[in-house]
């Protein structure tokens, strides 16, 4: 099961009731954060979440509504004392940013390191997760992030009897791993049907509508991506500013099989998104306005 909280979907400066971007991953103990703009703090707090369990943060950019709540939430994880490294990924310039940022957050009991993004698109496994960075097209350097979460085949326990696996190698097995025992060798293949579809969450704002962010989404469970405005005359400001309009994030929705579509980073001038679903739900059905707080456990597929 793969949690799933966004919490602030502003862009550009928080109001009230809507806190600046990020969104939280949760699984099997670890925790992925992608951006954390101001209000990121109370906005994990609100939702009854922790901070220490966060083992990436994902950044997709340098502008301040995507990173300046970063300093506090250090010195927050620091005094739950947390001890165990930390890995910042983001684009290139990543550690010079950060630690500019650490004027203010100079002292953590925990090392951070940094993976900075110099590939169109850069693929990293932790913590069960599978990380694939994409180049965006905003009018700085920016990336959006697809998290996957394999799934192995079936364990098939007639075959391990049938081939006198010791009972105490079973669920090393179906983990992955490879035993040897005396001259006999025990794999995973030889107990595991094929791997079964996965969890798949893609998050991406800043950005205009661009094949890759298509191919980058395909057929995920979730799709959240940005839509900046919602009403047709602002489509100038949306390519001035290389944002998206509720309606090009729609069809890139459906031109990528996702199975669910969530609009977030809206312009503070945006008052009501919902307003403009309408014509969003024509392109693509399964499409909802985000909320500050709204979340889903994704569950993997019965066999």
């Amino acid at each position: 099961m793969l949690d799933i909280c966004l919490l602030g979907t502003s862009g550009m400066m928080p109001l009230p009731r809507r806190f600046l971007t990020a969104l939280m991953c949760r699984y099997n103990g670890s925790s992925v954060l992608i951006d954390c703009g101001e209000g990121t703090q109370v906005a994990i707090k609100s939702k009854g979440w922790t901070f220490k369990p966060i083992d990436v943060i994902c950044i997709t950019h340098f502008h301040a509504d995507h990173i300046s709540g970063l300093p506090g939430l250090l010195l927050t994880m620091g005094n739950a004392d947390r001890s165990e490294p930390l890995t910042i990924i983001g684009p290139r310039g990543l550690e010079r940013v950060v630690n500019s940022l650490r004027v203010v957050a100079p002292e953590l009991p925990f090392e951070i390191k940094f993976i900075e993004l110099g590939d169109k698109d850069h693929y990293i496994t932790m913590n069960g997760y599978n990380i694939h960075a994409f180049k965006v097209n905003h009018n700085v350097l920016c990336y959006g992030y697809s998290l996957s979460i394999d799934r192995a085949g079936k364990f098939n326990a007639d075959r391990a009897k049938e081939l006198e696996i010791p009972l105490q190698y079973w669920s090393k097995l179906q983990k992955g791993e490879v035993i040897t025992d005396g001259d006999k060798t025990y794999t995973p293949d030889m107990v595991l049907g094929e791997a079964r579809r996965g969890l798949k969450v893609t998050y991406c704002t800043d950005s205009r509508p661009t094949k890759d962010i298509e191919e980058a989404a395909r057929e995920s469970d979730l799709f959240i991506c940005e839509g900046m405005y919602g009403e047709e005359e602002k489509l100038a400001n949306a390519k001035e500013h290389k944002h998206m309009m509720f309606k090009e994030a729609a069809k890139l929705a459906k031109n990528a099989s996702v199975k669910e579509l969530w609009l977030t980073h809206f312009s503070p001038a945006l008052v009501r998104p919902k307003e403009y679903l309408g014509d969003v739900t024509k392109i693509f059905p399964n499409a909802y306005v985000g909320k500050d707080g709204m979340s889903v456990e994704l569950k993997f597929d019965e066999d």
